[in-house]
């Protein structure tokens, strides 16, 4: 996997994971706004950015190579900012990683489907999604921003320069991560949610209610989980409002 490090010296390793259709870059706005608090490690997972995959990438697979990753750069522990489909990956690796991610920060995330059931209808789904993506990517990306999750960011006058930046990304393999990292096709996290003993922070925008909701759910389950839900924004809350992510981020780690 691609990814950049920047190191302070001395200063604790703050990994950021971000969500699909997206890269490391996404997160530029809230580092620049930590100083130097951090050492930052910034992942493109697999079918984004500039890592590019031929074999299978599912989430347990994914979780492996970012452990191994950390081991390549010496890195014992660190922590965890994810944003949707790195928000759940980042719960991931809190919950099967515990001695090597004490806290970690999901931002519009989800553990997962609670069903067999609802997996398999959700897969399906995604699986046509993906066929979608790959026949015409412009159109995909219309129609995926067309979501009522997303309907805020689309005010945002930096909305043209994301979709741009969207864009550069090489629709099979999005394709790819969509199948393969699908809500569907993970592992369900709800009933390990209980026994988690590490810090979690979930943080949703107060105008994403569908996350609102599944967010409120866990922090009601598990015993460590404080919910933040920040003013101005919707799904994409890290793009919409740096500043109070940047200001969560500091006040938790």
């Amino acid at each position: 996997m691609q990814y950049s490090f920047r190191i302070n010296s001395d200063c604790p390793v703050l990994v950021f994971l971000h969500g699909f259709l997206g890269s490391g870059e996404d997160f530029e706005a809230v580092i620049s706004r930590l100083g130097a608090r951090y050492s930052i490690l910034t992942i493109d997972l697999p079918g984004h950015g500039k890592t590019k995959v031929s074999e299978v990438y599912t989430m347990p697979k994914i979780a492996d190579a970012i452990a191994a990753l950390l081991d390549t750069l010496k890195i014992p522990q660190a922590s965890l900012f994810g944003y949707s489909m790195g928000g759940r990956l980042a719960l991931y690796l809190a919950l099967r990683f515990p001695e090597r991610f004490p806290k970690a920060i999901v931002e519009s995330g989800s553990p997962g489907l609670k069903t067999e059931q609802e997996r398999s209808q959700r897969l399906k789904r995604d699986f046509e999604l993906a066929d979608q993506l790959e026949t015409n990517f412009s159109q995909f990306l219309s129609k995926w921003y067309e979501q009522p999750l997303f309907q805020s960011i689309k005010q945002h006058p930096r909305f043209n320069q994301m979709i741009e930046q969207r864009s550069q990304n090489d629709p099979v393999q999005l394709a790819r991560s969509l199948r393969e990292m699908s809500t569907g096709a993970q592992p369900s996290l709800w009933e390990e949610l209980s026994a988690h003993q590490n810090p979690l922070l979930l943080i949703v925008g107060e105008c994403d209610r569908k996350f609102i909701e599944i967010n409120r759910e866990i922090a009601s389950i598990c015993p460590t989980a404080e919910l933040a839900i920040i003013p101005d924004a919707g799904h994409n809350v890290h793009f919409e409002n740096p500043e109070a992510i940047s200001t969560q981020i500091i006040g938790f780690f």
